[in-house]
Formats: C-alpha cells, sequence, structure tokens
C-alpha cells in the first residue's frame, strides 16, 4: 500500500472532521466504556481556522486513513500539532508514524514540536513517548492550570493534560518543503 500526507483539500474537510472525531471517539470509548463524544467541532474548527494552521490527510490507496493540524510558527521555530489521528479501524498499522515522519519532514526548520493529550489516554501517552521521541514536560490540572485555557480542570470536561515537547536535535534551520 501507497502511503502519501498532502494537504488537506476542501472537498475533503467535511470527511476529515468526521473520521477525526469518530476516531476520537472511539479512543476515549475504549478507556470509560461507554460511547463518548470528546472532540467538539468547534474545537476542530478552531484548529483548522488558527493563524499558522496546516491540514494533511494521509492517503493509503486512496483512502483517507488519517490525518492531522498543525501550527506552524515560522518566526519562532516552534510548532504545534493540534491533532493527529488515525481513522478507526486502521490503527495499530504504523500509520500514526507514518503521518509524523511526514510531517517532520515538511518542517525540518523546526525547533521545538508540542503537542498535549489527556491524562487518561495510555495509548496517546505511549505513543508519543515511545514512538515519536516526545517528553512530558508539564501536567495540566485543576491544581496547575494550563495558561491559554479559560475552562478549569475542576469540572468533567477538562480531566488534566499532558504536556509534551520533541526538541529537534541537529535542526539545520532548512527551508520549509509544505
Amino acid at each position: 500500500m501507497e502511503f502519501k500526507l498532502l494537504k488537506l483539500a476542501s472537498a475533503d474537510r467535511e470527511q476529515f472532521e468526521t473520521d477525526m472525531q469518530e476516531a476520537f471517539n472511539k479512543g476515549a470509548e475504549s478507556y470509560s466504556g461507554k460511547e463518548e463524544h470528546v472532540l467538539p467541532e468547534a474545537d476542530i474548527e478552531e484548529a483548522l481556522n488558527a493563524e499558522g494552521a496546516v491540514a494533511y490527510k494521509a492517503m493509503m490507496d486512496e483512502n483517507m486513513v488519517g490525518g492531522a493540524i498543525v501550527n506552524i510558527d515560522s518566526a519562532t521555530k516552534h510548532n504545534h500539532l493540534d491533532f493527529l489521528y488515525v481513522k478507526a479501524g486502521y490503527q495499530g498499522k504504523g500509520i500514526g508514524q507514518q503521518i509524523w515522519q511526514g510531517l517532520e519532514k515538511r518542517y525540518p526548520q523546526t525547533t521545538v514540536w508540542e503537542t498535549c493529550t489527556p491524562y487518561f489516554d495510555q495509548r496517546n501517552i505511549h505513543f508519543y513517548i515511545n514512538k515519536l521521541g516526545f517528553h512530558a514536560v508539564e501536567f495540566y490540572n485543576q491544581y496547575h492550570q494550563d495558561p491559554a485555557e479559560t475552562e478549569t480542570y475542576a469540572g468533567h470536561n477538562s480531566p488534566g493534560m499532558f504536556r509534551f515537547e520533541k526538541k529537534m536535535p541537529g535542526n539545520n534551520g532548512g527551508k520549509s518543503q509544505q
């Protein structure tokens, strides 16, 4: 199967959002044991419409199997992975790693990548730390709030998040291959 990471076309946006929500919901369901709706459409829209946002779809043999939304800051070279998902039914096949490798190749000028994931999502924590080389650097919760968030972590909607960073070794300041 041929893997490609392509910029998201507007014609694919609705399917991209639906697949992302389903993947996040299935992940949460695997931990809670009940059907969950954990990724509001508004959160996806906010990430897609943010300044510096770029969305990618992962394709295998003409099928969209995942994707990512990144936020690129060319001035600081400190970039953020807002969302990365693998479509339900395609997990465990190395697609997430291929998506990440494609992103790293597209942005070789990056000095630091940052992302977050919920504290309970052991699969994501394993993926970011053990597969991609990120390090947990902060834990946002009711005692230590994310300064960028307006909601509190005391309620069920904000269970606590790990913030991860990946410092890119040997960055030569190369130009983006967007």
